[in-house]
């Protein structure tokens, strides 16, 4: 994260200070949002879940230093999760959501669309399922703009947020690295356990297919989840998950053999760590076994791109695996919601301006959103929803800036056209969107 010479203390306090009429919205739909990222026709709920994960390790309890004890402690491990909705038409009520920023200590008020509680629809058929999973530190809430949209096109979707890991439980990084896949699952088979009972959501969740959306560290426990298995050197690592416990994660062992779910059709892995610090191979990857959509920015300085993103993709099974590349973007490409209002402050114990945690220095977040809302939405309609007719918005010259807008009086497309599908004429610009052969 970049350094900013700090304010002076009064001026840092009159930034932090939250404006009355601010409203950080994430919603937001600029005139040239791709077609698919507009919200769709459903109501949208949102409920907060509690949910408890018995006899996990307890990694923060494990001293790295200490000799390995012959039994690991364990505890019951607590998630919170949001759940996004199709809701019962015409649902009116409180429809803000409260937040955390990466500061730690500093709770907004984000405005959507989605009404707290509201009764679920009663549809004629269950809905896809799409889990969301944060970065290193996250939270449930910093992919909402995407939570809410997707969700008023028919899914359900459950965002986590991971413990030890968000910005207000942030602790050793070997909990997120032994946890983050374990997390996604568990919710999984408690949202199995809610359509099957006799609740509210009975009925309403197909978990049969599953989507997951995870952003760097969130993208990280996507391809474990997926298939994708760590070597042996990153179970090594002395920073990593102490005493060998990644290695339930290791390419080719037992416990890594039997994690991937047949319920999870797919994933979106947008910026996702790992390669640039050894945790995969070509051997691991090779184990990813559903179709994947990366989503990076080609100035990435976290996961880096060349070397990490990109060579993700390039080294994953052989499978129709896509890229979405936003060029000259950073870390921060498509996933994070715009910055509340109240992030734009120089904190002094972080030594950077919070809002740099949601921003991009060339891109404008809520463009990018769209963007990723348009393509997200694409994706898991033909793989969740057995959409054919989504394949035209995947289907697409390399370089966006290679596009021809040619078109009839009519409205109809010239033989030569070959603009981006769902772009508005002069909007596909600075992306690239590749796909491999599957052989």
């Amino acid at each position: 994260m970049l350094k900013k010479t700090l304010t002076t203390a009064p001026v840092a306090l009159a930034l932090a200070a939250a404006p009355a009429w601010a409203e950080n919205r994430i919603d937001r739909q600029l005139p040239n949002a791709p077609e698919l990222a507009a919200y769709g026709d459903l109501t949208v709920g949102v409920r907060q879940l509690e949910l408890v994960n018995p006899g996990q390790v307890d990694i923060l309890s494990i001293d790295p230093s200490a000799p390995k004890p012959e039994t690991l402690p364990v505890y019951d491990r607590p998630l919170t999760v949001e759940m996004w909705y199709p809701a019962e038409a015409g649902a009116t009520g409180d429809t803000t959501l409260k937040a955390y920023l990466r500061d730690g200590t500093t709770e907004v008020t984000l405005n959507g669309q989605a009404v707290r509680d509201a009764a679920p629809a009663a549809g004629d058929a269950p809905y896809p399922l799409v889990l969301i999973s944060h970065g290193y530190p996250g939270n449930r809430f910093l992919m909402s703009h995407l939570a809410e949209n997707i969700a008023s096109k028919g899914y359900v979707v459950a965002s986590i947020d991971h413990t030890d890991s968000t910005y207000r439980t942030q602790a050793a990084f070997g909990s997120t690295l032994v946890n983050r896949s374990l997390d996604q699952l568990f919710v999984l088979e408690e949202m199995a356990k809610m359509n099957g009972g006799d609740g509210a959501f009975a009925g309403m969740i197909d978990t049969d297919n599953t989507g997951i959306v995870g952003y760097s560290m969130g993208g990280y426990g996507a391809i474990i989840t997926a298939g994708g298995g760590v070597t042996q050197a990153s179970v090594e690592y002395p920073w990593g998950g102490p005493h060998g416990t990644l290695g339930i994660h290791l390419a080719g062992s037992e416990t890594h053999n039997a994690l991937p779910d047949d319920r999870v059709k797919t994933a979106v892995a947008i910026g996702p760590w790992g390669m640039n610090t050894g945790f995969w191979d070509a051997e691991g990857l090779s184990g990813i076994k559903i179709p994947m959509l990366f989503i990076a920015g080609s100035q990435d300085d976290t996961s880096l791109y060349e070397n990490g993103v990109r060579a993700i993709w390039e080294n994953a099974s052989a499978l129709p695996h896509a890229l979405l590349t936003f060029e000259n973007a950073g870390h921060n490409a498509a996933a994070p919601m715009p910055a509340p209002t109240e992030s734009y402050y120089d904190n002094a114990d972080k030594g950077f301006n919070i809002s740099e945690h949601y921003t991009d220095q060339v891109w404008d977040t809520v463009r990018m959103n769209n963007i990723a809302q348009h393509f997200v939405t694409a994706w898991m309609d033909r793989a969740l929803k057995g959409d054919a007719e989504k394949g035209a918005y995947l289907e697409l010259v390399e370089n966006s800036n290679d596009g021809v807008w040619s078109m009839n009086e009519d409205g109809t497309q010239k033989e030569d056209h070959s603009y981006w599908t769902g772009f508005a004429e002069g909007t596909a610009k600075g992306l690239r969107f590749e796909v491999k052969s599957a052989e």
